[in-house]
Formats: C-alpha cells, structure tokens, sequence
C-alpha cells in the first residue's frame, strides 16, 4: 500500500510538472526548460545531502544511476525531436506506453510474474496511459517509420525506471542515486543547449514557473524512487507512468483546455488501475 501511495504521488508531482514545464517552455523555450529543471533541482539535492547523509553508491548503483539519467535524457530529447518533425499524434502515446510497458516486462522476470489481479491492473493502467495521452489528434501512423523516434523515447524513460531502481534498491540509497542521475542529464542537456547556441540567461518573469517546474519534476523523481524502493518495480513504473493524467486535468481546469472523450476514458481507466492495486 505504501508503493502504491508513493507512486500515486509521483504521478501528481511529475503530471504537475509536466503542466510548469509546458508554461515554462513557452517563456524559455524546450531544451531550456529542462536544463533548467535538471541543474536547479540538481541544486536542491546538493543541499539536501549535507542533511540527509547516505554512502557515496557503490560501482553498480553509480553505474545504474549514470546509465538512468542518461537515457532519460535521451528519451526527452527524442521525444522532442519527434514532436518537432509533425509526430505529435504519436509520440505522446507510444512513448508513454512503451515508458511503462519495459519495466513490467522487466519486473515480471526479475521480481516474478503478478498476480492476477495485478496484471489486470497493469492493463487498464496501460490503456489509460495511451488514452489520456493521445488528446484531440486522435492517433494516425502513415508509415511504421513514424513510431521510430517515440518507441525510442519510450525506452529511454522505461530505461530511466528500471536502472533508478537498482541504483536506489541499494541499503541507505536515496540521494545520491538522484544527484549522479540529474547531473548525468543535465551535462546531456546542457551541451545540446549549447549546439544550438540558445542564451542561457533566465526572463526575469519566467523564474516562478521554472523553479516551480524544478521542483515538482524533482519531486517526482523522489516519490518513484520511494515507490520502487518498497514495492514492486512494474506497479512503482507503471503507476508513475499516469502522470499525463494529472497535466490534462491541470491544463483543464487552469487552461480551459478541452478534455477529450478519450482521455476522460482514459482517467477512469486510472482510477480502476489503481484500485486494483489496492486490492
């Protein structure tokens, strides 16, 4: 029960983060909005460690740690790159699928095979990532060459779950899997920025929304962490992956954006998943 609440929270704060970056990314644009994101909570965490003292990892966790942040910054990059290439109908579901489906399939072979019940749960779960996720656009694939660049996304962020999650499986493991995985990606991010020549200098006006967003991605981080860390991998990811969830519901109710008759499928498809869960 307590894996299922973390994770729960996790997919808040990352859905709300999700709905900071995007403001965020209009005042500073993309790849700025996530360096940011990444070196200010990079910050947080420093801070943290001088209170929270834990053993530098050991070679396997500092090893998961580096692979974690790095292909989770890879996956975000792609995903942008496909969204820029007109794959917006696309990218958004099959990333977020295959973000949740790689670590069930991992989980099912290292932890053993879910029950039941469980495996229900990861079906509604599933489909409620891929519905909440498509929007308005509905989905359309000209050729199978457009799932590419989203199926690469999506590995990347399940990459993200599964390595995070040995490196913080680790006793007394919790900070410094997320500073060595956030300083991974910002060092990734941070010179794709500086290929594209983008000014690093922060609008006085968008500095609420970026700490906002730093803050809330952060905290995602560290509720998935806690969630893997005492339950099962799958339910932890899987869980986590309904973040789309609570961005459409923000962008609703703060945005007045349109929510599609999909995607209200798609969030009580969630709350079914999670009271599977429970069960």
């Amino acid at each position: 029960m307590l894996s299922i609440i973390y994770g729960i929270a996790s997919s808040l704060s990352w859905g709300a983060g999700d709905f900071a970056g995007g403001l965020s990314s209009r005042k500073v644009g993309a790849y700025r909005a996530v360096l940011y994101a990444d070196f200010f909570g990079l910050l947080i965490l420093f801070v943290a460690s001088f209170f929270y003292r834990e053993s530098f990892p050991s070679p396997s966790g500092l090893i998961n740690s580096l692979l974690g942040g790095a292909l989770g910054s890879f996956g975000l990059l792609i995903l942008y790159y496909s969204l820029t290439i007109g794959q917006m109908s696309i990218a958004a579901p099959v990333s977020a699928l295959f973000a949740a489906l790689l670590p069930v399939i991992v989980g099912a072979i290292t932890e053993g095979l879910p029950s039941m019940i469980q495996f229900a749960g990861f079906v509604l779960a599933l489909a409620a990532v891929w519905l909440i996720s498509q929007g308005d656009g509905g989905f359309h694939v000209s050729k199978l060459s457009d799932l590419k660049f989203p199926i690469l996304a999506g590995i990347g962020f399940g990459c993200y779950f599964i390595f995070i999650h040995n490196a913080a499986n680790e006793p007394n493991s919790l900070i410094w899997p997320m500073i060595i995985s956030r300083a991974a990606g910002t060092i990734l991010i941070f010179f794709i920025v500086l290929a594209r020549r983008e000014a690093f200098v922060v609008p006085r006006d968008a500095w609420g929304v970026v700490l906002f967003n730093s803050a809330l991605d952060l905290g995602g981080n560290f509720f998935y962490i806690l969630a893997s860390k005492t339950g099962r991998l799958d339910v932890a990811a899987v869980l986590s992956s309904l973040y789309p969830g609570a961005t459409v519901i923000l962008a609703w109710w703060f945005l007045k954006e349109h929510i599609s008759r999909m995607q209200v499928i798609g969030i009580i498809l969630a709350f079914a998943a999670i009271f599977m869960f429970t069960i």
